[in-house]
């Protein structure tokens, strides 16, 4: 039975796009065990996968971070991506290292798949010493950060630039990014490796992935950058079903959307919809009716787990809101989506051909706002708090413009011929064979 380990950062947005492989692995066969937080166990059950916790000093409360660290609440932009990779990606390495090891230790492992900022696993790949250790791969559950001549570092939010001027500003600005702007994150992530592996990190710390022996990108070539130096060992695999971590229900008012109204998402996530006043109440303000207002779109809102009550009341007649709500079912009725620029929920979107408004400068989103721009698929805000003029100007733009859903649906037909979890079950497969010829001509000699 082929054997595989999951590994996950404990943070909601981070567990929950591996949920899918897990599921979908579990049913062709897999023994697969999920290395996270002890508070996924349940999510990670419910898939058939074995939960296996992190240390505590790998764990992390990702509902209250600045409440954890007082001084992130304030930073933002570059200050706070760097903040983030020490104290909750880089710290958390030599635990992570331990409890990969001991997984791996416990029972005979084919590969291991983490997400990028499980930094764990590039330090695992530094102590792998035979070539039937376990494959690691790469979930690319953000939009690609490996350095490329092609495009800016990961984290500017810049669009391409074709030609020779492109290519400098490019190099120029990784230059800056690898030793002055993130030059202190790259100490640091020296040091922890060499610390923990006993070796050197043999790249800047935003490239590991490219170190692995597979990247398996949740996207398609069509929402990413093109780049003439793509390392071969990169599949564009396509998003998986979007992901929850608790179970969702159709709610009583699921058959109004079946009328004759345009449907708008409103989605903030599950983990940053502490502040509605980002994005679900200058959107309510914006959109939001009276009763007896004929023609205007339905709103859908979802609270990502936090009581309907704590939405701003009283809620307008043309807004329904449930706590959870399962996206497959759910987007096929949408003509747009408001969102803070999750990279799962934008391809779930773009998956049915949903055109997009975003709204979020935070984490990964200011570059899945770039690419928003980039392949027409919808408008990018490029802030965390818009005003409701904002988005009722940006609603009857995307509404008003065909060519939105016009590439969306493009992405979509894209989405739609990709491989999937099959791409890395095949992976995984080839790698037993080769490593069971290896060990038969090993015995042979």
């Amino acid at each position: 039975m082929p054997s595989l380990l999951i590994c996950s950062t404990s943070a909601h947005g981070h567990v929950a796009p591996l949920l899918p492989i897990a599921s979908e692995l579990v049913t062709a066969g897999f023994r697969v065990r999920f290395l996270t937080g002890a508070k996924f166990r349940s999510a990670v059950e419910r898939t058939g996968a074995e939960h296996l916790a992190l240390p505590a000093d790998a764990d992390l409360d990702d509902h209250d971070l600045d409440g954890q660290f007082p001084d992130r609440a304030r930073l933002t932009g570059v200050a706070r991506m760097k903040f983030d990779l020490v104290q909750l990606f880089l710290k958390p390495v030599p635990a992570q290292l331990r409890a990969v090891r001991e997984a791996v230790a416990a029972e005979p492992t084919d590969a291991v798949l983490a997400e990028p900022l499980f930094v764990g696993g590039g330090a695992y790949l530094l102590q792998r010493s035979t070539p039937t250790d376990p494959m690691v791969i790469i979930a690319g559950t953000l939009p690609l950060s490996i350095s490329s001549r092609d495009t800016a570092p990961f984290g500017f939010g810049l669009q391409p630039l074709k030609g020779p001027l492109g290519r400098l500003r490019n190099a120029v600005l990784q230059f800056a990014a690898e030793k002055i702007v993130f030059g202190s994150v790259q100490r640091t992530a020296e040091r922890i490796i060499r610390e923990t592996t006993g070796k050197d990190l043999p790249c800047f710390v935003m490239d590991w992935p490219a170190q692995a022996d597979a990247i398996v990108q949740f996207s398609v070539p069509g929402f990413e950058y093109p780049r003439s130096d793509l390392p071969d060992r990169v599949h564009f695999v396509g998003p998986l079903s979007l992901p929850t971590t608790e179970p969702a229900t159709l709610p009583d008012w699921w058959a109004d959307l079946d009328q004759d109204q345009a449907v708008i998402i409103v989605n903030q996530g599950t983990v940053a919809n502490q502040d509605y006043d980002q994005l679900i109440a200058p959107a309510l303000t914006a959109l939001g009716r009276p009763a007896g207002t004929a023609a205007d779109p339905l709103i859908v809102v979802t609270t990502g787990g936090r009581p309907l009550d704590t939405l701003p009341q009283p809620l307008p007649d043309n807004v329904r809101a449930a706590t959870y709500l399962p996206f497959d079912q759910l987007l096929p009725k949408a003509d747009l989506m408001i969102t803070n620029g999750g990279y799962g929920g934008v391809h779930a979107a773009l998956r049915h051909g949903v055109p997009l408004i975003v709204a979020g400068t935070t984490e990964d989103k200011v570059e899945v706002g770039a690419r928003v721009t980039y392949t027409g698929v919808g408008i990018n805000l490029a802030t965390n708090r818009p005003t409701p003029p904002q988005l009722a100007e940006a609603v009857r733009t995307v509404l008003g413009d065909g060519r939105y859903t016009a590439a969306a649906t493009r992405l979509g037909n894209e989405i739609g011929r990709a491989p999937g979890v099959a791409a890395i079950r095949s992976l995984i497969e080839e790698r037993r064979r080769t490593a069971a010829g290896g060990l038969s001509s090993k015995d042979e000699v």
